[in-house]
């Protein structure tokens, strides 16, 4: 996008007037670095710029964040807490470069795991630093459609899911009401003691297949 800007700045237009008519958010995708961040805010900001001289309406006040999928972002998370709206979890992408695996690559593949221990201390790490900068998390990708993860998640701090499925949607919700808080605050401490992904995996699934045994 900022190699082309005249098609990022079109995008943002567009993305901008939309906000006029109802609840919009920009969220911006693979940031790595607060200069990367910085220059897309400019952007945006040049993008206002011009509606208002045109007298085009938009949310002013219109959230920005980014995702949280490599691990320059996990490790300054402190620092872009500072400079946005939100954070969202691209699983995906964190999981792939964080433990540099390359999922179409056959002979690494089954090291693909969101149960990783350095992926659940990533997701942790991140999540607290939202909270003490009183900045919302969600999380999209594939581990927050993967039902053994919900609680996990929920103990960590995680509030709001992107579930793509729609078949799927029942069961996160089953498992959401299905336990207390508190509940899963204490799987998340357990987890958190783990070392092993494969350990993490079965006792995940354990959880969730005494809620939900049919799916399992």
């Amino acid at each position: 996008c900022l190699e082309h800007p005249d098609l990022f700045k079109l995008q943002l237009r567009a993305i901008l007037r939309s906000s006029a008519f109802g609840n919009v958010k920009i969220l911006f995708p693979l940031i790595s670095s607060l200069q990367e961040l910085r220059k897309a805010k400019s952007v945006v900001q040049e993008v206002m710029d011009e509606l208002v001289c045109e007298g085009i309406a938009f949310d002013k006040n219109i959230k920005i964040g980014i995702m949280i999928e490599v691990p320059s972002a996990v490790i300054l998370a402190d620092l872009f807490a500072k400079e946005v709206d939100f954070f969202s979890f691209g699983t995906n992408d964190l999981i792939q470069y964080t433990l540099a695996i390359d999922r179409n690559n056959e002979k690494v593949a089954h090291l693909f795991s969101p149960a990783d221990p350095a992926i659940i201390r990533s997701l942790k790490m991140v999540i607290k630093v939202a909270e003490e900068h009183n900045i919302k998390v969600g999380i999209c990708g594939e581990m927050g459609g993967q039902i053994e993860y919900t609680i996990l998640l929920l103990g960590l701090g995680l509030k709001e899911f992107s579930v793509a499925p729609a078949m799927i949607i029942p069961e996160v919700k089953k498992i959401i009401r299905s336990v207390t808080f508190e509940k899963t605050q204490e799987i998340a401490d357990t987890v958190c003691s783990f070392d092993d992904a494969e350990k993490t995996t079965k006792y995940l699934r354990d959880i969730a297949r005494k809620i939900i045994p049919e799916i399992f």
